[in-house]
């Protein structure tokens, strides 16, 4: 497929690039230049006349662009923030969205977080089931961004995915903090995945958008392949994934407790 990457020259997307151009064309919309060699169209997701420009000819999108900058369970925001999350997360998604739409690109893949939720749970049992009750301005417009999918997967006939991600590593990240993993203030790791994973987890998502349409699903993606914390059987079971790369690696399951 020809797959624009949103954001694709962030931490997620720059690692994530040379696994996802193996057997698709990528093109990369983002403010800076990528690290890889690949198509390029510099420019904002919130800019209607460049998102034609990087649309033009794709056959689907994956969202990697997304605004931070706060603790997961940090509520307190500037208003900077505030104007910043609201115009990546929701105005210029729901322009991608649109656009998107009328060139006729009806699949596509959402960068979401497991912070739309509270983050001192000690176990999601799945992704309907549990509230989307992120307190801080990051995980609240993310929240409203997979609002944003699900609408137009209803009034638009799209099919769009949207993964859940946490902890995303490159392998030299996940092999250093795997043994030996840093934990959040409260005790609790945040289980960290590693890029291969997080790639298939893509890929897997890409090809499952493109046999369906109206219809929207989130699915938790995590690095916690003993489900500790994570319960990632609708990813299994719709997707056919779920994280392996401690096997390939040689790593025990019972070590894969990373946090970000």
């Amino acid at each position: 497929m020809k797959i624009l990457l949103v954001g694709g020259s962030g931490h997620v997307g720059t690692f994530l690039t040379p696994y996802l151009s193996k057997e698709n064309e990528i093109r990369i919309l983002d403010f800076h230049d990528p690290q890889h060699d690949v198509e390029f169209v510099r420019g904002s997701i919130d800019d209607p006349v460049v998102l034609k420009e990087a649309l033009s000819g794709m056959d689907a999108f994956v969202t990697m662009v997304m605004q931070g900058g706060q603790d997961s369970v940090e509520r307190t925001h500037t208003i900077s923030q505030a104007q910043s999350n609201y115009a990546v997360n929701c105005t210029g998604l729901h322009l991608l969205l649109l656009t998107a739409f009328e060139m006729k690109i009806p699949y596509g893949v959402h960068t979401s977080t497991m912070s739309v939720h509270q983050r001192k749970r000690l176990y999601y049992p799945s992704e309907e089931d549990v509230p989307m009750d992120g307190p801080n301005v990051y995980g609240l417009t993310k929240r409203f961004s997979e609002e944003i999918c699900r609408y137009f997967a209803r009034e638009y006939d799209m099919s769009i995915a949207a993964l859940r991600i946490t902890g995303p590593r490159t392998r030299a990240q996940f092999l250093k903090q795997y043994a030996d993993p840093p934990r959040r203030p409260w005790g609790t790791p945040l289980y960290i995945t590693d890029e291969e994973d997080l790639a298939r987890a893509y890929l897997a998502a890409l090809s499952y958008v493109s046999k369906g349409h109206g219809r929207f699903d989130s699915f938790f993606i995590s690095g916690d392949s003993d489900h500790d914390e994570v319960n990632m059987s609708k990813a299994k079971m719709l997707l056919g994934w779920e994280p392996r790369a401690h096997l390939a690696l040689g790593l025990s399951a019972r070590d894969s407790t990373s946090g970000e």
